[in-house]
């Protein structure tokens, strides 16, 4: 594990370890949004900072707004960042996301380390998690994996190498598990960003294409435009999950929705 994600799982553990986890069954009262990810889809991301990118978010942004304008550009689901000391996240930013688009699957995307965080996010609204297989022993994994399929939540498991995809490979010998990939609850994410350096390698998405399980497979990190869409799903991948691009974006709906045409185009043919 990279120095990086050392230290996020260090202070994510420690969130962890404030939180109640008395939960009762009126915490969980939202509704869960069914993921749909169609053709190609797009995980549209809402994030404040990015400890590459630097601060993202304008003076007087309205997240919301942009929540808004990603479901109208046919988003499959927002990811919303809650990490708070390296991307400025909060969970109340996920809870502004799903009360302004309640139509539509919102992730939390962050360092989760137990199982208590997937059921915090489930309180919060969440439709689906991201969990990063690197930083989970198979233990935790299975774990966490458990209480998301308890909240029906979606999964989007992030590998950065051939040893991450071959356990995530590996997951689909499970029963539960391989339902939820046949049926587009559990998916799998292939994350470009090198965690030492910060810089994205643009050449691992095709590398380790041949090793993607089978279930709906990810390309995170890097992607700009539609060719960029068009090209990952000649690859393999069904859906990407899109961040810096769109958080600068003038017209995000109108990125969003040519990414997805751009993808879908390329997966049918």
């Amino acid at each position: 594990m990279s120095d990086f994600l050392q230290n996020m799982a260090a202070s994510s553990a420690e969130r962890a370890a404030a939180v109640d986890g008395r939960f009762s069954s009126a915490d969980f009262d939202k509704p869960v949004v069914p993921l749909d990810i169609g053709g190609f889809g797009i995980i549209a991301e809402i994030k404040d900072r990015s400890p590459a990118e630097g601060d993202l978010a304008t003076p007087g942004s309205d997240r919301a707004e942009r929540a808004g304008k990603y479901s109208s550009g046919g988003a499959a689901a927002i990811s919303v960042l809650t990490e708070p000391s390296r991307f400025s996240g909060e969970l109340a930013h996920l809870e502004d996301v799903v009360a302004a688009v309640p139509d539509t699957p919102v992730m939390r995307k962050d360092f989760l380390v137990e199982a208590v965080q997937v059921s915090e996010a489930r309180r919060a609204g969440a439709s689906g998690v991201l969990l990063i297989a690197t930083m989970l022993s198979d233990t935790k994994l299975r774990e966490m994996l458990d209480r998301a399929w308890e909240h029906d939540l979606f999964v989007l498991l992030e590998a950065f190498d051939a040893d991450d995809l071959r356990r995530a490979s590996k997951l689909l010998d499970n029963n539960a598990d391989r339902e939820r990939a046949d049926t587009g609850q559990l998916l799998v994410g292939v994350n470009t960003r090198n965690l030492r350096t910060l810089a994205v390698d643009s050449d691992r998405l095709q590398k380790l294409a041949p090793l993607l399980p089978a279930a709906i497979c990810v390309a995170e990190s890097g992607l700009q435009t539609a060719d960029d869409a068009a090209r990952v799903a000649g690859w393999g991948y069904r859906a990407a999950l899109v961040g810096t691009a769109l958080m600068r974006s003038d017209d995000p709906e109108s990125l969003v929705a040519a990414m997805r045409e751009a993808g879908s185009r390329r997966a049918a043919a």
